[in-house]
Parts: C-alpha cells; sequence; structure tokens
C-alpha cells in the first residue's frame, strides 16, 4: 500500500497540470489541423494546410522580427541592466542597495493595465512628461506609439517597467551566496570594479543569471499581450504585432481558429527550442555550489 502513497499525493497537481495544461495544448494541436471558424458545427480536416498558410503569410515574418526585436530589448533591459546594478547594489553600496531595492521591486505589484496607461501618459507625443522635457532642449518626442520602430521600444519599457524589480531581486540573492572576502581581496590588490565583475561575481553567479534569461524570455511572452491589446492593437501597421498577439489575432478577430491554433504550436516550438538552444550553449560555463 506504500506504492500508492506518492502517487496519491501527485494525483491532484497532475490532474490539474493535464486538465489546464496538456489538455488545452493536445486540442490546440488538433485544432491546428482543421479548418474552423468556432461557430459552424463543422471542422474540415486540412492536414498541414494551416501551418503553410502561416509560413508564407506576409504578417508572420513580420511578427517574427518584432518578436526577435522585442526580445532583444528585453535582454538588455531586464537581464544585463539589473546583473550590473545588482553588483553595484550589492558590492559597491551595499547601504543605499537596502533602500533601493524596495523601490526597483514596487512596479513588480502593479498590474500590467496600470503599467500600460501609465506609459501611455508619460509616453504621450505632446503632453507628456518626456515630451516636456525634451522640448527644454528643442527635441521632439517621437509618437510612439503610432510610429514603426518605436512601438517596439515603447512595448518592450512597458513590460520590462514590470519584470525589472523581480529580475534584480534574484540577482541580488544570487550575489548573497558570494564569500564577501573574496570581493575584499580582490580589491586589497587593486582589481577594478569591472575585473571583479567579470571574474568573480559573473562565474559564482552564472547559475542565476540563466535561471533569469530564461525567465526574461518566459516573462517577456507572457507580459507583452496586454499592452498591445490595450494601446496599439497590433500597428501601426503591424509594426507592433508579435508572434503572440497574431495567435490571438488569428483565432479570436479573424475567426480562422486553425490557423491560430497552427500558429499558437509554431511558436511554442520556437520558444522551447531556443530555451534548450540557450540552456545548452550557457550551462557549459555555469557554476553551481556543490556542497
Amino acid at each position: 500500500m506504500t506504492g500508492w502513497v506518492p502517487l496519491a499525493l501527485v494525483a491532484p497537481a497532475a490532474l490539474l497540470l493535464g486538465a489546464f495544461v496538456y489538455l488545452p495544448v493536445g486540442y490546440t494541436l488538433y485544432l491546428s489541423f482543421l479548418q474552423w471558424n468556432m461557430i459552424s458545427p463543422v471542422k474540415k480536416w486540412v492536414g498541414l494546410a494551416n501551418y503553410a498558410a502561416v509560413l508564407t503569410a506576409p504578417e508572420f515574418w513580420i511578427a517574427f522580427g518584432n518578436t526577435v526585436l522585442y526580445t532583444a530589448l528585453l535582454f538588455g533591459i531586464v537581464f544585463a541592466l539589473p546583473y550590473l546594478l545588482a553588483y553595484g547594489m550589492a558590492f559597491r553600496v551595499p547601504r543605499a542597495g537596502q533602500v533601493l531595492r524596495g523601490l526597483y521591486f514596487l512596479p513588480s505589484v502593479l498590474s500590467l493595465a496600470v503599467a500600460s496607461i501609465l506609459y501611455f501618459w508619460l509616453l504621450h507625443p505632446l503632453s507628456g512628461p518626456i515630451a516636456r522635457l525634451l522640448s527644454l532642449f528643442g527635441l521632439d518626442a517621437p509618437a510612439w506609439f503610432s510610429s514603426f520602430g518605436w512601438v517596439i521600444v515603447a512595448i518592450a519599457l512597458i513590460t520590462a517597467w514590470k519584470s525589472f524589480g523581480y529580475h534584480l531581486i534574484v540577482f541580488l540573492a544570487g550575489m548573497a551566496s558570494i564569500p564577501r572576502e573574496l570581493i575584499e581581496a580582490a580589491r586589497i590588490d587593486n582589481v577594478s570594479p569591472w575585473k571583479i565583475f567579470w571574474h568573480i561575481v559573473r562565474p559564482l553567479t552564472s547559475a542565476t543569471a540563466l535561471y533569469v534569461l530564461v525567465l526574461t524570455v518566459v516573462m517577456g511572452a507572457q507580459y507583452v499581450f496586454v499592452p498591445i491589446q490595450m494601446l496599439t492593437g497590433g500597428g501601426p501597421d503591424k509594426g507592433s504585432t508579435n508572434l503572440i498577439f497574431l495567435t490571438y489575432q488569428y483565432a479570436f478577430q479573424f475567426f480562422q481558429t486553425g490557423r491560430g491554433a497552427a500558429a499558437a504550436v509554431m511558436v511554442i516550438l520556437i520558444f522551447a527550442a531556443f530555451l534548450v538552444l540557450q540552456k545548452k550553449v550557457l550551462e557549459k560555463g555555469v557554476y553551481y555550489e556543490h556542497e
């Protein structure tokens, strides 16, 4: 009877995971082979036609390019920047860091809807504070949410502002495990702060960095839908449409459920392949502490 105890303990979580994760993914895969508009009682089997239609559609490659650009911006803002900032707060100005960590984490508790409205006001090209500040120097603010190119930057700023504090706290937690004796010994030997970061802090926090790097992609994909839906609707001229929002458009705006499901499956495969490749490449240089 004891052999059933672990199964009984795991069963509730397994049932929830199956009902709300694996079953929807399986049904999405099934729908990707059908032609259906969510209204008609008839579903027509079309095989791989939906995948071919998505891959040959111009909007898919525009969305793919926007997704790559958006992800690259997130890497700089919510991975590299909090990494360096956490190093400064942990080892350069630790007293100030105690106060700053709370201020940086505060946006993480706000909803994305609130963040979207706040940034829509901040970045307004005529009456926003950023526009007024630029006008003092004789500069015109760009139309952030209606200009191709700038709109991706604005969307990335919103999602980065939301997740920046959490990533910073994770990096600080990783740096707390570094023996301070190593840092002090390097300072006594007049090692520059950059060399201390690169040759001591970076290797010893590489496991944390790998986790945050994966988190950057996952949270970035999760958060991006709300500001696009609220502020741009995918515009201007598909300038803010990414793969996540394109999937929603196919299924719930164009009522092309099969194409939407095919796009969703391809998005899952693209992100899964990216995360696996990223983990394989970076894990070789990851340091894990052993007892």
